[in-house]
């Protein structure tokens, strides 16, 4: 069933695309670039709507997308399985304006081929004014710098960071509603967004990795239901100011078991809780940015301390264009360079038995160097180095290797 599902997605998409593709020249003279973003200031708030979109004559619907691909060589403790090629990502955007304050906006995501096709965004926004707005559908929770920002063609580096993506389960898509908007003191923005999703699912204690590990919790039945009937709530405020950046505290979290069948509780109400701080700002013509979080989950009495109930994470880059001219025949293409340092703990805390502190944590670095010919199309060339500690806090696996990539919107 869902490999039919899948392949009726591939053949809508190929179906629409030729719409593209005729030979009726009317029909290519009018297509255009367009803005889906109303506002003039970018924040972090306007991330999913501030992509390049191509518009037919007066239709109210455009597309666009992002291709992301890559190859690795990785070596760890001098074992290698050698090179490898990957198609990561190719994603396809839809956006309408359905009426002056309605809009509308969906991303299908494919990843590595057809191997994996997920709707990662179909909502719907209905404006009061700026400062009150109304969404629901498929949605992003605002959790952190990352989730609501992911599009590849955006980041120098290629491997997402450790916090977004495996302490914040990134990418992190919900069935929901709530409200967001924009207030104006002065020459800063504050944007608030509070909404109310289906949540993760019992899997963070019952997953394949033997341990917490909350991107486990991301089920297809959230889509479809909550598993408990109890609503989880994500909500973020941030500053913006033009000269200083963007500063974002957020949060995430609920009851994430199933408590109850046929109405008769049948375990006790276990939840998981997410706190994230973000930031970006720009000094000279560097831009700096990162976030941290910390989760709290409530595990069963019976695990043991392979089960985590603390675990955080963050990192922070550092990007700055050594070359910005005329390079290749194209007129503003950008060299940039890039550094990233990253950290994760999966298990905060200490064995009963010896009062020794739990391993199971990671140390990263990352350097990179990416060429943009234009500001949607990046080249990236990046090394990365790991050390990761096992729970029993062993010495370290040291872990080496290359990245080779490209992502673009289209």
């Amino acid at each position: 069933m869902i490999k039919q599902i899948k392949k009726i997605l591939i053949l809508s998409i190929i179906a629409s695309s030729s719409l593209f593709a005729q030979n009726d020249s009317t029909t290519i003279r009018t297509l255009k670039r367009i803005s889906a973003n109303d506002s003039t200031e970018v924040t972090n708030q306007d991330a999913m709507f501030a992509r390049p979109f191509i518009g037919i004559g007066k239709s109210k619907t455009a597309v666009g997308g992002y291709l992301e691909g890559n190859t690795n060589y990785f070596a760890e403790d001098g074992v290698t399985e050698g090179y490898s090629m990957e198609l990561r990502r190719f994603n396809i955007f839809l956006y309408s304006k359905i009426s002056k304050r309605i809009r509308f906006l969906a991303e299908i995501e494919f990843e590595h081929g057809a191997e994996e096709i997920a709707i990662e965004t179909a909502l719907i926004d209905f404006e009061v004014n700026p400062a009150l707005n109304f969404r629901a559908g498929i949605l992003l929770p605002q959790i952190g710098l990352f989730n609501a920002n992911h599009d590849s063609p955006r980041w120098e580096i290629i491997n997402r960071p450790l916090s977004s993506t495996t302490i914040i389960p990134s990418t992190l898509s919900e069935v929901g509603f709530g409200f967001y908007g924009k207030f104006y003191p002065g020459k800063n923005i504050i944007t608030y967004d509070v909404y109310m999703v289906n949540g993760l699912q019992h899997n963070i204690v019952n997953s394949e990795e033997g341990k917490t590990w909350i991107p486990a919790g991301k089920d297809e039945e959230m889509f479809g239901e909550d598993n408990n009937g109890t609503p989880m709530y994500n909500a973020r405020v941030a500053f913006n100011n033009r000269k200083l950046g963007e500063l974002g505290v957020s949060y995430y979290g609920g009851i994430y078991n199933t408590y109850r069948l046929e109405g008769e509780e049948v375990d006790d109400k276990r939840s998981v809780k997410l706190m994230a701080l973000d930031f970006s700002t720009k000094i000279y013509k560097a831009t700096i940015q990162g976030e941290f979080v910390s989760a709290s989950i409530d595990v069963p009495n019976d695990l043991d301390e392979m089960y985590a109930t603390k675990q955080l994470g963050y990192f922070a880059e550092v990007i700055y264009p050594v070359l910005n001219r005329k390079m290749l025949g194209y007129d503003n293409a950008v060299i940039n360079t890039t550094f990233r340092y990253e950290y994760v703990d999966y298990n905060i805390g200490t064995f009963a038995s010896t009062n020794e502190n739990i391993g199971d944590h990671v140390q990263a670095f990352v350097f990179g160097v990416g060429f943009r010919p234009t500001a949607a199309t990046s080249i990236r060339f990046n090394y990365r180095y790991h050390k990761t500690t096992d729970i029993l806090g062993n010495p370290p696996a040291l872990m080496g290797g290359f990245q080779f990539g490209f992502a673009t919107y289209f």
